[in-house]
C-alpha cells in the first residue's frame, strides 16, 4: 500500500506515513478471538485492510498462559499503534480485550454483544458523539452517605476497579442487607444497566449483600449494556 497523499511506500495497510506525516486510517476495528485478532483499518467509514494476528494459547501453566496473553495483546496493540487513529472499537473475547486495555495507548470502545460484523457496527456508530471520559481519580468518584463496604480489601478492589473506568461518573455505595445463605467468599458483579444507563455494583460477602449505584456516561441502556460487559470482564481479571 501506498501513503494516500505522498505515495510513500507503508509497511501495512493503513499504516501512519512517517515520511509526509499523514494518517490513511482513522479508525480502527478489532475483532479478537482467543487465538486470532483482525485488526480492519478504516478512513471514511471505508476499509483501507485487514490484519490478521494469531498466537496459540497456552494453558499448561497459569504463568505461561499470561505471558503468552500479554504478547498477543502486545502484538495487536502494535499494529494499532502503526496506524494512529483517532477511534479504536473492539469486539469479542473479554479475557483478550481487558488485556488490550493495559498495552493500548487508546481509549478502547467497545461494541456490544451480537455484533457480528463488528466493521459494519462501527460505520453505523460513526458520527455519533462519543461517550464522555472522566477523568477524576477512582476515589473522588465514590460518594454516599453510606460509607462502609462489605467483603474487606476484595470488596474495596472491585469498587476502585469499577470507579476507575472512563465511562463512570460516581459510585453511590448502598445499605449492607442479609442475602442469602453464607458461604461462597466475595464477590462482584455489574448488574443489567436500566433506561439511562446507570447500572448497580452488587457485592456478596457470605451472607451480606451491597448493591451501589454506579452513575455512567451513557445516556440509554444499550451503551450501559456495553460498559457493564467491559466492568464485568474487569472484575473478572482480579486476582
Amino acid at each position: 500500500m501506498e501513503c494516500r497523499r505522498c505515495s510513500a511506500s507503508l509497511s501495512r495497510l493503513g499504516d501512519y506515513c512517517l515520511v509526509c506525516r499523514t494518517a490513511n486510517a482513522d479508525t480502527v476495528v478489532i475483532d479478537a478471538e482467543r487465538d486470532r485478532a483482525r485488526v480492519t483499518a478504516l478512513l471514511a467509514g471505508e476499509s483501507v485492510g485487514t490484519t490478521e494476528i494469531t498466537t496459540t494459547p497456552e494453558r499448561r501453566d497459569e504463568d505461561e498462559g499470561a505471558v503468552e496473553l500479554r504478547n498477543f495483546a502486545g502484538l495487536i496493540a502494535d499494529d494499532v499503534h502503526r496506524k494512529r487513529p483517532e477511534a479504536v472499537y473492539a469486539a469479542g473475547d473479554r479475557e483478550v480485550i481487558t488485556r488490550l486495555r493495559r498495552e493500548l495507548s487508546y481509549e478502547l470502545r467497545r461494541i456490544g454483544v451480537g455484533s457480528e460484523d463488528p466493521v459494519a457496527a462501527v460505520r453505523d456508530r460513526q458520527g455519533e458523539q462519543p461517550l464522555e471520559v472522566i477523568e477524576a481519580p477512582p476515589s473522588e468518584k465514590i460518594s454516599g452517605t453510606h460509607t462502609t463496604l462489605i467483603g474487606g480489601r476484595r470488596g474495596r478492589d472491585a469498587l476502585t476497579v469499577v470507579a476507575g473506568h472512563p465511562h463512570v461518573k460516581k459510585i453511590v455505595p448502598g445499605p449492607i442487607e442479609a442475602g442469602g445463605a453464607a458461604g461462597g467468599g466475595t464477590r462482584a458483579r455489574a448488574t443489567r444497566a436500566d433506561a439511562n444507563g446507570n447500572l448497580r455494583l452488587q457485592i456478596r460477602d457470605g451472607s451480606s449483600v451491597q448493591d451501589n449505584r454506579i452513575v455512567t456516561t451513557a445516556g440509554d441502556r444499550e451503551t450501559g449494556e456495553v460498559i457493564r460487559e467491559d466492568l464485568n470482564a474487569e472484575l473478572a481479571a482480579e486476582p
